[in-house]
């Protein structure tokens, strides 16, 4: 596969692939080390782990491989507005869901969400040679701390300005992250809706906006998708569904069979679950809570995320996937299940192909001038 220049080889990399973080057990220590040592870039998504869970998880992919690693976090977030009367009918509301899965009824956690703080000390400490991040900026001390370790940074954005901004703070590299991805969308400057943007029309519109080098995501699911984002300009690809079917996996098992029999059409921009807006395939809790529209008000994140977090965690021991967040892009057709090791030798072997049949379909260029003769 074609090297990309100063950011494969400052990060070591074989393979221009990023396994995208997957924050909430989706990216277990065997999946990220079995992604490094394939030649590409493993990462922790750390965003729900307390301190001692992120040194734990830090621990154990460096048992497993030599090779550099990453970790990520969700920037620094306000503190959300709490508005009594509308938890009230958010809990009466939720209540029937448990009572169905032998919960008791729905109550709000007291310290939803960990600190910024104490997360990024712990990641830090991890080991890892990249660190990202989502949802924002990130303090310009701690952007200060991280380059002084030598750690490379990263950062999210879903449009040019976000690029922008994400370069003027010190990252090292932007994820775009398109319309078609997976997870929770990254938009923390203007309007959700007016930032999704395509993958491909996302790219080179960053890489012409910012020196850095661009990494893409969304939609991207094998060596053709590879062989595209690199000739739009970015020097890596950042893919999240494509390893949730990994062997490695974390995910429950209706969650992945989910994803393998899911249609590109069934994915769909959600709050139910979180509170933010996140893509996953469709289901019953995201279409009946939706359906109900102002009279089930939506906490925000992440105290949306906090209350549904006993119902998703008892449907994914009960396989009941009408309950579960089941994050998914829109290239959900594409997946497959195999070992990590050999999602990454694929597609290497496919982008390959792709970038020789798209050679063999151009027009002979002149010698001399460079212009196709015809």
């Amino acid at each position: 596969m074609p090297a990309q220049g100063n950011f494969i080889d400052r990060l070591q990399l074989s393979h221009p692939i990023i396994q995208a973080p997957l924050a909430g057990g989706g990216d277990t220590p065997e999946l990220v080390a079995a992604v490094c040592n394939a030649g590409a870039l493993g990462f922790i998504g750390a965003a729900y782990l307390d301190p001692r869970q992120i040194q734990q998880a830090a621990s154990s992919v460096r048992a497993k491989t030599s090779r550099p690693f990453g970790i990520n976090l969700f920037a620094p977030q306000p503190a959300p507005d709490l508005n009594t009367a509308e938890v009230d009918v958010a809990l009466k509301h939720l209540a029937p869901y448990f009572s169905e899965l032998g919960l008791p009824a729905p109550s709000l956690p007291a310290n939803p969400h960990n600190g910024f703080a104490e997360q990024f000390a712990a990641a830090l400490e991890s080991g890892a040679s990249v660190f990202s991040f989502t949802f924002g900026l990130i303090p310009a001390d701690a952007m200060k701390a991280l380059h002084l370790r030598g750690v490379f940074v990263a950062g999210t954005a879903t449009t040019v300005d976000e690029a922008v901004a994400l370069e003027r703070a010190g990252v090292d590299a932007v994820v775009t992250q398109g319309s078609e991805a997976g997870g929770h969308r990254g938009t923390f400057s203007g309007d959700f809706d007016k930032a999704m943007v395509g993958t491909i029309s996302l790219v080179p519109q960053v890489v012409d906006a910012v020196s850095v080098p661009v990494v893409a995501s969304g939609g991207i699911m094998d060596g053709r998708g590879i062989a595209a984002a690199l000739a739009l300009g970015a020097s890596a690809v950042q893919m999240g569904t494509a390893f949730l079917t990994c062997h490695e996996s974390g995910v429950p098992e209706a969650y992945q069979e989910a994803i393998l029999h899911a249609r590109e059409d069934q994915t769909h921009v959600t709050r139910a679950f979180s509170g933010r807006p996140a893509r996953g395939i469709a289901n019953r809790f995201m279409n009946e809570i939706e359906a109900t529209g102002s009279a089930a008000p939506i906490l925000p994140f992440p105290l949306q995320n906090a209350l549904t977090r006993p119902l998703r965690t008892a449907a994914a021991k009960l396989g009941r996937t009408e309950f579960l967040s089941l994050w998914a892009g829109q290239g959900v057709r594409l997946t497959r299940r195999q070992p990590a090791a050999d999602l990454i030798a694929r597609l290497a072997q496919e982008t390959e192909a792709a970038i020789t049949s798209l050679t063999q379909k151009l027009p002979h260029s002149d010698h001399k001038s460079g212009i196709a003769r015809t």
